[in-house]
C-alpha cells in the first residue's frame, strides 16, 4: 500500500468509528515534513482518543507503526505521526481553532467516502 492508500485507510477507520469531518489533504508539493494530512473531529474528547487508539489499532495490523503521538483526549487534540502521514483527531473547539482546512487551502483534498 502506497501513502495515499495508507490515509485513505485511516480515513475510512475514523469514518467507521463515527468521526465527523474526516478529510485528507495532499500536502505532498507544499510540505517536506509530510505527504497527507488526515484530519477528523470527536464528539468528545473521549471519542478523540477513541478515534485515535482506532487508527493506530489498524495500522499497527499492517505494520506500520506511529513514530510519535502528541497532545491527549482531554485536551481536544491528537496528532500521531506516521512519517509521510499525519492524523489529526481535535474536538470541535480544537479543530475550529487550528483551522487545518484553512492553512492548507492550496492543497488537494482527497475524497472521503462517508
Amino acid at each position: 500500500m502506497d501513502n495515499k492508500g495508507f490515509a485513505l485507510e485511516a480515513a475510512s477507520v475514523l469514518v467507521n468509528k463515527k468521526g465527523l469531518d474526516v478529510m485528507v489533504i495532499d500536502i505532498a508539493e507544499k510540505s517536506s515534513f509530510a505527504d497527507y494530512l488526515v484530519v477528523a473531529t470527536g464528539g468528545s474528547d473521549r471519542q478523540v482518543g477513541a478515534l485515535a487508539d482506532a487508527v493506530e489499532d489498524k495500522f499497527a495490523e499492517l505494520d506500520l507503526l506511529a513514530k510519535g503521538t502528541e497532545g491527549k483526549p482531554n485536551t481536544g487534540w491528537i496528532l500521531v505521526d506516521y512519517g509521510d502521514i499525519i492524523v489529526n483527531i481535535f474536538n470541535k473547539e480544537m479543530r475550529e481553532k487550528y483551522n487545518l482546512e484553512k492553512v492548507w487551502g492550496d492543497c488537494n483534498f482527497l475524497d472521503v467516502e462517508e
